[in-house]
């Protein structure tokens, strides 16, 4: 991530007033999918320092096996991963009937991997290196989408 810029290739979420919003949110659940650790951890900080309750998962096929999958009130995943790419992943949500709104990240955007995630319902589309303000407005967005808010147990 970066402290500063734009999204480059990604699509801009509606930036919202962050401080009143956030709030609403603290305590909710975000899952995050990156084979990278750096990048699962620097958004692991970003999250936390907001209030946010996150779930890193090194692979999709571990966020997928996980029994806590199903409390992310939001996923934020890489969209090129061995195996199963974010791609993938969103499909396998939709297959099961799963409404966990998705945020792809991802260093090689690509136009019709743009238009394919976002067409499929994707919240936003995220060019690494992203500005951290640009994925919280990204997550606000999807926590919006996604109603009633799963409980945490």
């Amino acid at each position: 991530m970066r402290d500063s810029g734009g999204i480059g290739a990604g699509r801009s979420c509606a930036a919202t007033n962050a401080s009143s919003d956030v709030v609403l949110f603290q305590a909710t659940q975000i899952a995050v999918v990156d084979d990278d650790e750096s990048v699962r951890q620097a958004i692991d900080n970003l999250l936390r320092s907001l209030g946010f309750t996150v779930r890193s998962f090194a692979s999709g096929e571990d966020f997928l096996e996980s029994h806590r999958r199903r409390r992310a009130a939001c996923l934020i995943s890489d969209m090129q991963m061995p195996r199963m790419s974010g791609a993938d992943i969103q499909a396998t949500l939709a297959a099961e009937g799963d409404p966990t709104p998705v945020i792809f990240i991802t260093a090689f955007p690509s136009d019709a991997g743009k238009a394919r995630a976002l067409a499929a319902g994707a919240v936003g589309f995220l060019a690494k290196p992203f500005d951290g303000g640009a994925l919280i407005a990204c997550v606000e967005q999807a926590l919006r989408r996604r109603s009633p808010t799963p409980e945490l147990a």
